[in-house]
């Protein structure tokens, strides 16, 4: 049996993150347990989560790995959460409201892709990077 449907496709937050997650090189969006994962052969993004330990769900968040050496501070943040599941991989959640700052959600993508997306994924990200900062 598949899983039910999670978001709605007409959701303007969600319309925001595709935004930014497929502005990645080779970057694909695939529906896997009801919600919208990115990926660029492994995944890196999940749009909407819920709270390890808890039935609080989150549906407008974003789920990323994190860079280890942030991690913990992270979660000292109240926007972060630990994510059912994914939470044990090394994996955070952002509650996305009217104040994120959308800057921090690209960076959080970006250090998420750079930690699963190929060599050859990530020169095409460099080469992006370096003819938009001239």
């Amino acid at each position: 049996m598949p899983h039910p449907i999670m978001f709605d496709d007409d959701d303007p937050v969600l319309a925001r993150v595709r935004k930014v997650a497929l502005e990645l090189p080779d970057t694909t969006e695939v529906v896997a347990h009801g919600r919208p994962t990115f990926r660029c052969g492994k995944m890196f993004g999940n749009y909407g989560g819920g709270e390890k330990g808890n039935r609080v769900r989150h549906d407008q968040s974003i789920l990323v790995i994190a860079d280890p050496a942030e991690r913990e501070a992270l979660l000292t943040d109240s926007r972060f959460f630990l994510p059912a599941y994914l939470g044990a991989y090394g994996w955070v959640g952002l509650v996305l409201d009217d104040e994120t700052d959308w800057t921090e959600v690209a960076e959080l993508l970006d250090a998420s892709y750079r930690l699963i997306a190929p060599k050859k994924s990530l020169a095409k990200l460099d080469g992006q990077r370096s003819t938009e900062n001239p």
